[in-house]
């Protein structure tokens, strides 16, 4: 079951959840709140959704779960530009994050863009 632990997408999008988290907590604020929330629950929806996804064994199911992941991971990357420019985090923490969610919304294109197998 612990297989995704070895791809690569999961492990550049758990460096992202626990790089996020851990910004996020450090900028908390009372202002900040519903932003920095949401910040996230996106991008634990990034991971998440590609484990749910994969644990179905069903390709129609992940593949369903990976663009759930690529909304997630547009929705961040928004997010995290406007916590930037509120001034919430610094721009080193944006612009690592927003390094990886480039390789993550590249892997996710990538896995989506691969044919489903045939039923023959």
């Amino acid at each position: 079951m612990h297989k995704y632990r070895s791809l690569a997408l999961w492990q550049r999008s758990h460096e992202l959840l626990i790089l996020t988290l851990r910004a996020v907590d450090e900028a908390y604020h009372p202002r900040s709140r519903a932003l920095l929330d949401q910040i996230r629950r996106a991008v634990i929806s990034i991971e998440a959704n590609f484990v749910e996804g994969y644990a179905l064994g069903s390709t129609p199911q992940f593949r369903r779960h990976l663009r759930i992941a690529v909304g997630s991971a547009a929705e961040a990357e928004c997010l995290l530009r406007a916590a930037e420019e509120l001034g919430y985090l610094g721009p080193e923490v944006v612009e690592d994050a927003a390094g990886k969610l480039n390789e993550i919304l590249a892997m996710l294109f990538g896995l989506l863009r691969k044919p489903l197998p045939s039923k023959s």
